[in-house]
């Protein structure tokens, strides 16, 4: 089977080079002329473990090309993967420009039956809007059927998700289109993932919830990590008393400072604004998106409350990235905290075994970035941990506090131990304990 992938970003890189270890026949596409002449050159523009190895294995095998000409993309495919990005718009809503865009390309280029299939995060009633375009312009020359088919991809551990899901939801109108995904995903069979055949729309919306639920979680622990400081309790046991009961599990409740990245704040955005326009308030996730936006504000008041003013104090920074193994800043907690701290006159050094050159497009010029954390401890009045990095769990504390101007360390990420830390002599804060 040949299949098109538009759209080399996150989702359609990992997407196309993942079916491509399946052994399907894989084109990705893409308008961008500077990023498909990386890919051919064996450079990934994204951070991803894993991924680099296995498009330069299938690349040499012969499975997966790179290129800019749509048109014989197209032609030569069985099943077209729309992976282009939907970005937040102004009021909350997703863009759905490029897919539109893309649909009518498509349209122009149908030379027999084909197999749409969104693969982008895409609104409700996107995949009848992809339909009407390609039947508009295309005419009844050709027949072809429309299937959502969202991503469930953790960045950091994108390739192991594609390879070993927790389920593989379609969303299709047609037995045929059904059949033809399920001939693409059968390497999956031997696993025994479970498929999930519906409506397109109830597909597009499963995405959605997804997310919102698992974003709800982490603004839920937030909040009880906040309360348990007015009380005296301990958010970590608060937390794994929580999770030991199977009907709510342990994932996701991890205090910290906020949930960022490419999904988490565009989708719970994205279905309140699907909500209000058929007339509801998704009122739980507009309350969600608020705890969030609070959250990061009340880190900064930890930090200035522990290094007693802002103005003039130097804080070393770990962390930048929105997750471990990851280069990805977008609406990054660490970001936001950083960029309120330099306006309040702090003096920011900083440093992200991943993140560094995308903050440096980024972050304020102010920011002095540094080649390891303990280059960041040094002579700073107080160290921070914004991303969990594994490499910052293991730090020579010794060595920290030698190097700090005066022994205090925020721990946004609960990494370290109180107790442990106040016995080193650090003047310590975390969250929720």
């Amino acid at each position: 089977m040949n299949i098109c992938v538009i759209g080399t970003g996150y989702v359609g890189l990992v997407t196309g080079t993942c079916f491509a270890d399946f052994g399907v026949t894989v084109e990705c596409v893409d308008i961008d002329v500077k990023k498909i002449e990386m890919l051919k050159r064996g450079e990934i523009p994204i951070y991803e473990p894993g991924l680099k190895e296995l498009v330069d294995k299938n690349v040499a095998e012969g499975r997966l090309t790179f290129t800019t000409d749509l048109t014989d993309s197209i032609n030569r495919a069985l099943v077209v993967f729309i992976a282009v990005g939907t970005p937040p718009q102004e009021d909350g809503s997703a863009d759905l420009s490029h897919v539109k865009e893309v649909a009518r390309t498509i349209a122009k280029n149908l030379n027999g039956y084909k197999v749409i299939v969104t693969k982008s995060t895409v609104p409700v009633g996107t995949g009848a809007i992809v339909e009407e375009i390609i039947r508009k312009e295309c005419g009844a020359g050709h027949k072809f059927d429309v299937v959502s088919n969202p991503e469930f991809l953790r960045e950091g551990s994108a390739i192991e998700d594609f390879m070993r899901p927790n389920r593989v939801v379609l969303g299709a109108r047609s037995e045929q289109a059904v059949a033809i995904m399920k001939d693409l995903y059968s390497p999956l069979y031997l696993l025994e993932t479970p498929f999930v055949i519906t409506s397109v729309e109830t597909s597009e919306l499963i995405k959605y919830a997804a997310n919102a639920f698992l974003a709800t979680k982490i603004s839920f622990i937030n909040e009880v990590a906040n309360l348990c400081e007015k009380v005296g309790a301990d958010v970590s046991m608060v937390a794994k008393g929580m999770g030991l009961d199977h009907r709510v599990g342990a994932k996701f409740l991890h205090p910290g400072p906020g949930y960022g990245g490419s999904c988490f704040p565009k989708d719970t955005s994205a279905i309140t604004k699907i909500a209000k326009a058929h007339g509801y308030t998704f009122r739980i996730v507009e309350a969600v998106i608020d705890v969030n936006a609070r959250q990061m504000e009340l880190m900064v008041e930890k930090i200035r409350k522990l290094a007693g003013s802002l103005n003039g104090i130097k804080i070393g920074a770990l962390g930048i990235a929105f997750k471990p193994n990851t280069d990805d800043i977008r609406d990054s907690p660490a970001v936001y905290i950083i960029e309120r701290l330099i306006a309040e006159g702090a003096i920011v050094k900083a440093y992200d075994p991943a993140g560094m050159d995308n903050a440096k497009q980024t972050l304020s010029k102010k920011v002095v970035y540094c080649k390891d954390a303990y280059e960041a401890a040094e002579g700073v009045d107080a160290l921070v941990i914004l991303t969990e990095w594994n490499q910052f769990r293991k730090l020579d504390l010794g060595r920290i506090k030698e190097l700090l101007k005066s022994p205090k360390m925020a721990d946004l990420r609960n990494v370290y131990e109180p107790a442990s830390m106040k016995a080193l002599g650090f003047e310590y804060v975390s969250v929720g304990r």
